[in-house]
């Protein structure tokens, strides 16, 4: 881990209903993974889902990338590794690799990012939240 990026690695279960005919990790379900990553880093940190809510915001994801490498069996665990980058824009950007926990193949890489929308009004805030700076300051000089 750089000292600018807050990185967490989880291990997720497949399960029957994440794969397709084949037997292999469903190409839409890597999002699921990512969200997976995504809510255990949160938790973490100290920087969850619940969090932003209480703090007056719904962080949508406006953008998501992802690049299948290699496959991933029903039975079979994923090792997924959530990096947060920082941006000095109003959103968070996370980036992703996943990978077969059996084989220790990578099997995918990913990156997303959300924006800050007002719970109340629903509009966008352009401005990084207070709460959420001081959040990233603490963080960052904890592993800085």
């Amino acid at each position: 881990m750089s000292n600018d990026n807050l990185e967490l690695e989880i291990e997720v279960n497949i399960r029957f209903s994440d794969t397709d005919a084949m037997g292999v990790v469903w190409h839409g379900n890597y999002l699921r993974l990512l969200e997976d990553g995504r809510e255990a880093f949160g938790k973490h940190f100290g920087m969850d889902y619940l969090d932003v809510h209480k703090n007056g915001f719904f962080t949508p994801i406006v953008k998501s990338e992802l690049e299948h490498k290699s496959p991933i069996y029903y039975g079979e665990k994923a090792r997924v590794i959530t990096r947060f980058i920082p941006s000095k824009a109003a959103k968070m950007v996370f980036e992703y690799e996943v990978f077969n926990a059996n084989t220790g193949q990578l099997s995918a890489t990913g990156k997303t990012i959300q924006v800050f929308l007002h719970a109340e009004s629903r509009t966008l805030e352009l401005n990084t939240p207070e709460f959420f700076e001081i959040w990233k300051k603490s963080v960052l000089e904890k592993v800085g």
